[in-house]
This record gives structure tokens, sequence and C-alpha cells, in this order.
């Protein structure tokens, strides 16, 4: 049995999760016919809990990778393309060997964002491929010699670890960039592209910041592909300065940043979010122009625009009382027999108590007076 026929992708189902019954059949239809050598299986946890605690499970539904005894988890979007593309990536090697020039170009036409080794075995070799063990959920790894590589690229000493994105590519310097799976961690996304709640939550572990045009989902009005488009300017024409503080993207409907900003937004706007601390900026003004949205950047970075939310015990507290409000809002929406059930078991226990505690507080009394009355007999 071959080393990619020893993997194994481990779907862990529980039936009481909204999404499950999508999840299995976007799962069936990913690993049916089987086009990565990965064997399946389904796990729907019952009374014990001994594989969730074993796998370290802490959300349903999830998906694992189990290779060489080693999980790797996957916490991307949950479709036939992503799961797939996590399967190929986790289930072939670490670092994939470009040995031509045919190959690097393949590769390059493939991967919107590629981390490439170059240069013979040293200790950023290692460090690469100890990173990669680690990151390989989320990014390929490639190694290459100089002479796979185009004459348009430009390195000036080997070894060295490029990463090619956005049309460009651009060199690792320790002094400059610090720890290299730090910087691998900050530079595999694009630069900008469209972001999904799922691509979001993972930016924030970049330590960047991200910067959002909110568009309406369907039917995009002139705003909204002007809004866009001036996002897209300003990252592409001002990579240099913005880069290494911002992430630019576009997200198609408001429902993660309202439950972020917990309120209502309106569409389309714009909003700088910092998911590293939960928080979030706003233009005080309108944005209409591309001046106007480089003032609002600058004034992120300079301090001068205040932020707003965070992950303070208060704003906790508040987020707490939002997201319940929102999910009993949902809950009388779809499932009002449901949520009437899960509102009135609480209230019924609460009065059920209070109404056992007020009979014992009145029972001594009735027992004295009763003792009184026979006194006076």
């Amino acid at each position: 049995m071959s080393e990619r026929r020893n993997n194994m992708l481990l779907s862990v189902l529980l039936l009481l999760a909204g999404s499950a019954s999508a999840f299995v059949e976007e799962l069936d239809d990913t690993c049916t016919p089987d086009p990565v050598g990965i064997n399946r299986s389904n796990w729907e946890p019952g009374p014990g809990p001994r594989l969730a605690k074993e796998f370290k499970v802490r959300g349903y539904p999830a998906i694992l990778m189990l290779k060489k005894n080693v999980k790797y988890n996957y916490s991307g979007a949950r479709t036939k393309e992503g799961i797939l593309d996590f399967a190929n990536r986790v289930g072939g090697p670490l670092v994939r060997s470009l040995s031509s020039a045919q190959l690097f170009q393949h590769a390059m036409s493939h991967h919107e964002v590629m981390f490439l080794y170059v240069g013979a075995t040293s200790e950023l070799k290692g460090n690469f491929t100890s990173t990669a063990e680690e990151l390989i959920v989320h990014t390929y790894f490639f190694s290459a010699n100089r002479d796979a590589l185009p004459k348009a690229v430009s390195l000036p000493s080997l070894p060295v670890v490029v990463v090619f994105k956005d049309g460009s590519y651009f060199l690792y310097d320790e002094k400059r960039d610090g720890d290299l799976k730090s910087w691998i961690n900050r530079e595999r996304f694009p630069n900008f592209c469209l972001i999904d709640a799922h691509t979001l939550y993972a930016m924030g572990d970049s330590g960047k910041l991200v910067v959002l045009a909110l568009l309406e989902p369907r039917s995009r009005s002139e705003d909204s592909h002007r809004y866009k488009s001036l996002v897209e300017k300003v990252s592409s024409d001002y990579t240099e300065i913005y880069s290494r503080s911002f992430y630019f993207g576009y997200m198609e409907g408001s429902d993660y940043i309202s439950g972020l900003v917990m309120g209502e937004v309106s569409l389309p706007s714009f909003i700088v979010v910092n998911l590293s601390t939960d928080g979030y900026f706003l233009p005080e003004g309108g944005v209409q122009s591309e001046q106007q949205l480089l003032d609002f950047l600058n004034g992120v970075l300079d301090g001068s625009v205040a932020p707003q939310g965070g992950n303070s015990v208060d704003q906790r507290v508040l987020r707490f009382l939002f997201e319940s409000r929102s999910s009993l809002r949902l809950m009388f929406s779809k499932f009002p027999v449901l949520g009437y059930v899960f509102i009135s078991v609480p209230f019924a226990i609460i009065s059920a108590f209070i109404y056992v505690c007020c009979w014992r507080r009145r029972d001594p009394s009735s027992d004295d007076e009763d003792d009184n009355d026979k006194k006076n007999d």
C-alpha cells in the first residue's frame, strides 16, 4: 500500500449540527471517486467521547487528516474545492520538488501564493521544512534549483526563501522579517482577494489588519463596484507602503462583520478589522476618493483614527448578549416551536424553584400557628 494510501481523511460529525447533512453530502461528493488516494471514515459521536478526546475535537462538524500518526485539522471553507485542496496538500510531500522550469511554471499557474526554497542543504532549509510541518494545513511549500527559475527572478545569494504572489515575488530576510514561520504566516494570503468568514478568521493569525470593502451579496450597485475597485487599486499601487500592515479584500454581505461590530452594517461600506483583538476601525466620514481612503488608512496606522470594539471584559459580555439575542432571533424565525420550548423550560424550572422555596418558607410558620392554637385550647 502506498504512502498516500496510509493517509485517512476522517470526518467527525454531530447529527444535531444543522450543517451536518449537507456537509456529509459534500464530503461524499469530494471523496467519490477517490482522486487523491485517501481513505475516508465517518464517525458520529455517541455516548462514548473517547475518540473526541483522543483527537481533541472541539467543534463539529470537523475534518482531520491522519498522516503518519500526526493529526492535521482542516479549518477552511466546507466546500468540495477547499477539502480537495487540503487533502492534496497534506497528503503529498511536505516540500515538493520543482526540478525543471516546466514544473515551476506549472506550479505558478496553479497557486496564488507559493513559498519556494532555492539552494542546497542548509540550516535555512531545515527551518523551512520544520515550518512546512506546521503550516502545510494552510499553504504549499516547494524547493528548486536556481536553474528551474526564470532569469527574470533575481536572487542576490543562495540559499534563500522566496514567496511568489500578486504577480511578483519577495525574498525572506531574517534581519528584516524576523522568524521564518512568522513571516510565512504573514505572507500566506494574496494582498487582495475575495474574503469569506473562514479566510478572515485565519487572517487574524497573520498580525496584519484587514481592509474590507463590504458589498451587496447579489446584485451589486455602481457604488459597490467603485468601492471594490478603489480597494484593489490602493492594494496594487501602494504595496510597498501598506503590505506589511494590511491585507486588502472585499466581502459579500455583512453577517460576519455585523457580529463583530454588534450592529447593522450598511452596504456598501469600508471597514478595517483587527482580528487579533476583535477590534475595528470605521471612517468618520464617507470615503469617495482614493485620497480619502489613503487618509483613512494612514489614520489607522498613526492612531488618529480611534479603534472600536476589542476583547475587553465589557466587550465580551456585550458580544455574548448580542450573539445570544441573534441566535434566539434566528431560532424563532426558523424553528418557532423549538424556540418557545427553549425559552419556556428555563422559566418553568426557575418558577418551580421559587415556588418550592416559598412553600418551605411558609411551612414553619403554619406549624407555629397550629402550636399556638393548641396552647390556647
